[in-house]
This record gives structure tokens, sequence and C-alpha cells, in this order.
């Protein structure tokens, strides 16, 4: 657990109570143990023992029975005596993870997503233009109206004609189609260093955001490794890196088919990893070169960016390694697509994803 810090758990330390103190800790664990109950709780256990998180009025035995009694964690099976998380848990770790990820969202009080078009939008501002026919009457500036007919009218010989009225001005709001692409390569947990447990909780803050702030969206999400498959939002905390090389083709392939099905003109593509591709598929064999920048592995790669560019499918890349050889290669692939790129520590990630998040969402499709 090197690295984290506790002071916010210990009692007399932190704010609320020791169960709420507990429940943000244990949810941390549970995403660093891929929702494994037993060893999130014995993980939290052995943190007790060294920083005394409980106390004599309150111990580990009553924090897991509130676990149980509020609906956190539930029993796996009649024959299995462990717990599992319950879907009211998943969800409060998505929450948490919005919290911790895109906290500065709170703060800056940011609407959503508008594009500097302005007419026929949904959005109100306050601004005023001259009404034109097809305009929706709720956006009516009645008394700048009735003001404007007494100007031009007078009030012995009142009348309201349609040169007299005005409107609110609004503005158009882009929906976007958004496909998450989550590296799960063995290279994710390679030399020591944990790169999935941040990646899992980016990924779980922009599914939190997109869901419950921008409903009207979509939001894809697939792993890829060898090779590629979708999630559901809710297998997010439970992702562990397998023993997979890096095939980046197979995961764009099923990202643009998955948009290809979106009727939603606006379309993007986020991708999270920290390699070179280092895998393709050959009809049904693999293609594998873990060393160097294999030429035939890359080129497939960089053709798949441009198909995405042709298509109108900007690629924004987080690359969470800095090697010069990489930063070659995704500045490649970054300008065939002509999308984004940014090399960036774990820590971050979300702020870049949210940034860039609301730079492509506000582009109304031409």
């Amino acid at each position: 657990m090197k690295g984290w810090k506790f002071s916010q758990y210990i009692p007399g330390q932190g704010q609320g109570s020791i169960f709420d103190r507990l429940l943000k800790l244990f949810q941390e664990l549970l995403v660093y143990t891929s929702g494994d109950v037993s060893e999130a709780l014995s993980w939290l256990t052995e943190l007790d023992k060294e920083y005394g998180l409980t106390n004599e009025e309150y111990g580990m035995a009553d924090f897991i029975q509130d676990l149980i009694d509020k609906g956190y964690i539930q029993p796996e099976s009649q024959e299995n005596p462990g717990f599992v998380p319950t879907a009211k848990m998943e969800i409060a770790i998505r929450q948490k993870a919005l919290e911790d990820v895109f906290g500065q969202i709170k703060r800056a009080r940011r609407g959503n997503h508008n594009t500097r078009y302005s007419g026929g939008g949904d959005e109100s501002t306050s601004e005023l233009r001259p009404y034109e026919f097809g305009d929706q009457l709720d956006q009516l500036a009645v008394s700048e109206s009735l003001r404007n007919a007494q100007i031009n009218h007078g009030i012995d010989e009142f009348e309201l004609g349609q040169d007299d009225l005005e409107v609110y001005e609004t503005f158009y709001q882009a929906q976007m189609s958004t496909v998450l692409m989550i590296d799960i390569s063995h290279s994710m947990i390679l030399y020591g260093e944990d790169r999935i447990t941040p990646a899992k909780k980016v990924a779980m803050a922009l599914a939190e955001l997109i869901t419950t702030r921008y409903p009207k969206d979509t939001l894809d999400i697939i792993v890829f490794g060898d090779d590629a498959w979708q999630i559901e939002i809710k297998d997010l905390p439970y992702l562990q890196v397998g023993p997979y090389h890096t095939n980046t083709v197979a995961g764009l392939e099923l990202a643009m088919d998955l948009l290809r099905r979106r009727k939603n003109p606006n379309k993007q593509i986020f991708m999270i990893t920290d390699g070179k591709p280092t895998c393709i598929k050959k009809g049904k064999r693999y293609y594998k070169n873990s060393f160097g920048l294999d030429r035939t592995i890359v080129n497939r790669t960089l053709n798949l960016a441009q198909r995405c560019r042709k298509l109108d499918i900007p690629v924004t890349t987080f690359m969470i390694a800095r090697d010069p050889y990489l930063v070659r290669f995704v500045d490649q692939f970054t300008k065939a697509n002509n999308g984004k790129a940014f090399y960036s520590s774990l820590e971050g990630l979300g702020e870049f994803i949210f940034m860039d998040y609301k730079n492509n969402k506000g582009k109304r499709h031409r």
C-alpha cells in the first residue's frame, strides 16, 4: 500500500463517523482487489491494527454488520459463506470515483455541454433577438415584446404584431456518443506499478459523469488485451489485468463497430493505455511482438486511425508512459487520426478526460 495516506480515516483526524471513513477506505480497497470483499476486509483489518481506524466502541465486526444492514454487501450464495458487493455498493464506488477524479466540477459549477452555435436549441440565455417564424412561444420575452408594441403603436391604438416580438436566444446542446477503451494488458501491472487501479477509477468517474449529468449521451466501454470485448458499467470495479499483449487494432475495430450502430452523428473514442500495440490478429492466429515498434502491427494501427479520421471519429489517447519511442508512436497515431494525445501521470488523467470531453462535446456536427 505504498503511497497511501490514512490520516483522513483515523478517528479524530477525518470528517464523518467511523463508519463513513471506513466505507470510503473499503471502497478504495474493493477497487484495488477487483471486488474481492474478503481480501478488502483483510486489508482493512490490517490497516486498522496499524493505524487504529476503529476504537473500543466501534470495531471491525460492527463495520461489517453495518455493511450488511445498510445493503452494501450480501452473501455470495447459500453454499458459499463469503460476501459480494451489491448494486448499491457499485453505484457508491462510481460516485466516489466521480468525486475523487472530477471534484473540480462541483466547485466550478459548469453547465451542460453547450456549443457556440445559437438558435433552435434547448438552453435559454439572457440574450434577445427578433422573433422568427417557427420559434417556440415559450421562449417569448413578454415584457420586451409589449414594450416594443407600445413604442411602435402607442397606447391608444395598442396592437401586438410579429415585428414587435422578441424571444430569448437559445443554444444548441450537442449529444455525444463515446467509446472508452481501457488497456488491460500485462504491462498495466508490470514492474510492480499498479496502473490499472487509477485507470479503473477514471473510467468509473467518466461513466458516472455521463450517465448522471448527460443522460442523453451514450457511453460504451470496452477493454482490450489480445482481443477486445465490451463490458458493462457495473463491471468496472472488477477489471483485472491479464497475461495479454496489446491489440490496439482489435479495440479500435470494436469501438468503430459500436459507434457505427449509434445514430448520433457526434462520436469519439477515449483510449487509456500505457504502451505501444504489440499484437494483431491474422485470420485465426495472433501475431505478437513485444520488442520495439513492429512495423506490421504499427501500420495496421495507423491505418485504423486514418479510417476513424475519415469517419469523423476523433481518438483521444491518454498515454501513461513517456518513453521516447512510445511518444513517437503516439505522435504518429494522433497525426494520422487528427485527434489528441496526452502524456500524463495517472493522477492527471481525470482532469484531462473531463476537459477534453467538454471540448469534443461542444462540437456541433455539420
